[in-house]
């Protein structure tokens, strides 16, 4: 504790660097809130070998950057064999660790707390990028060392008890927000719309390329009902094969925030077909901007969702065409929308970094 009784939180924000998705935003978002809490004394480190000044550049004002330069994978080596080095000896001293992206550095001191958003790894290793094929071993590690897991949903929390041991009372749910300017999000303007080359009507796909957000099944499905509006397809290049250009298939690659919110805001649906979802932030997003969703029938989406999106069993490319052309034929319902928006309100970044502050108390508390 500081001298005024403030809490010492040292929190991971290397996912900080570079562009934001989903963890990245996440991460954006918490360490923004906890920033402005008096109870709080936050200092943000980062595991790379690019240093520190990206990092000063990504947190706010009055937030301390502590840490050099470091490599990454070097690192993860070493905790996947030990305890070292601490991390204290790479931030210094705190009373809270918090790593907000699976993986938690070893402490000498500091109660530790860790972030972990599903559990997707444990069943598909092979379908994980080349530099996090050890990340099941990190994250069996960190469950068993953390005095708290937070977890982004009741779903996730469920699957942490039974999959990774870790008793009921050391799991917190920490439920991601949506930022306000989602339910003033407007349609792409005219100039928006040339730069990117969107049509008129587009089914939407938010997300990096990768194997278990089902973009293999969202393209069948698209390819055999040549009746659907043409689909729009934004977020990273990530690391699964590149998906086929067409006349019908129109890559945006990533969008900044301000453009994906109008870039949300104008499609027909968003169309989240995941084989495996820790929360669905873009499902969220969608509602605040009342915008009809078709998601896969996950226990994380029907619990974001609280019955407001089309749900389609994951992988059935049938079952996922079948309910596009529903949806694109129905037309925005005003009472849909607001049924939508109003839900989505109830998903706040502070009260996201509310029950986050209650996993560090959890974990000083432990003994």
């Amino acid at each position: 504790m500081t001298a005024n009784g403030r809490l010492r939180v040292l929190l991971d924000g290397t996912a900080l660097l570079g562009r934001h998705t989903g963890i990245g935003r996440y991460t954006a978002a918490l360490v923004a809130e906890l920033a402005t809490r008096a109870d709080l004394d936050l200092t943000v480190t980062g595991f790379t070998a690019r240093g520190q000044l990206a990092l000063r550049a990504a947190v706010p004002d009055g937030v301390r950057v502590r840490g050099g330069p470091v490599p990454a994978r070097g690192l993860r080596a070493a905790w996947q064999r030990g305890a070292w080095p601490p991390v204290e000896l790479l931030a210094g001293d705190a009373d809270v660790l918090h790593a907000p992206n699976f993986v938690l550095p070893p402490a000498r001191r500091a109660a530790a707390v860790v972030t972990v958003h599903d559990l997707a790894f444990l069943d598909r290793p092979d379908e994980l990028a080349p530099a996090n094929r050890n990340l099941p071993d990190l994250v069996r590690s960190a469950a068993r060392r953390a005095g708290a897991v937070c977890t982004p949903s009741r779903a996730v929390a469920g699957e942490v008890v039974r999959r990774l041991d870790v008793p009921a009372d050391r799991v917190v749910v920490t439920p991601l927000g949506v930022d306000p300017g989602w339910f003033g999000a407007a349609p792409p303007t005219a100039e928006l719309r040339g730069e990117l080359g969107l049509p008129q009507h587009y089914l939407l796909f938010v997300g990096a390329a990768q194997p278990r957000k089902g973009l293999d099944v969202l393209l069948d499905a698209h390819q055999a009902e040549l009746d659907l509006p043409p689909l729009v397809l934004a977020g990273p290049a990530g690391w699964g094969p590149p998906p086929a250009t067409s006349s019908r298939v129109h890559p945006v690659g990533y969008l900044g925030e301000e453009a994906l919110r109008t870039v949300v805001a104008g499609a027909t649906a968003l169309v989240l077909p995941s084989r495996d979802e820790g929360f669905g932030l873009p499902l969220a997003e969608a509602m605040a901007a009342g915008v009809p969703v078709v998601c896969s029938n996950l226990p994380a989406l029907r619990e974001v969702a609280g019955g407001h999106a089309t749900l389609v069993p994951p992988g059935d490319v049938t079952a996922l065409a079948a309910a596009l052309i529903t949806v694109s034929g129905s037309g925005r319902d005003p009472t849909g929308t607001a049924r939508r928006r109003g839900h989505a309100t109830r998903f706040t970044w502070a009260a996201c970094a509310e029950a986050t502050v209650s996993a560090y108390q959890m974990a000083l508390r432990d003994p």
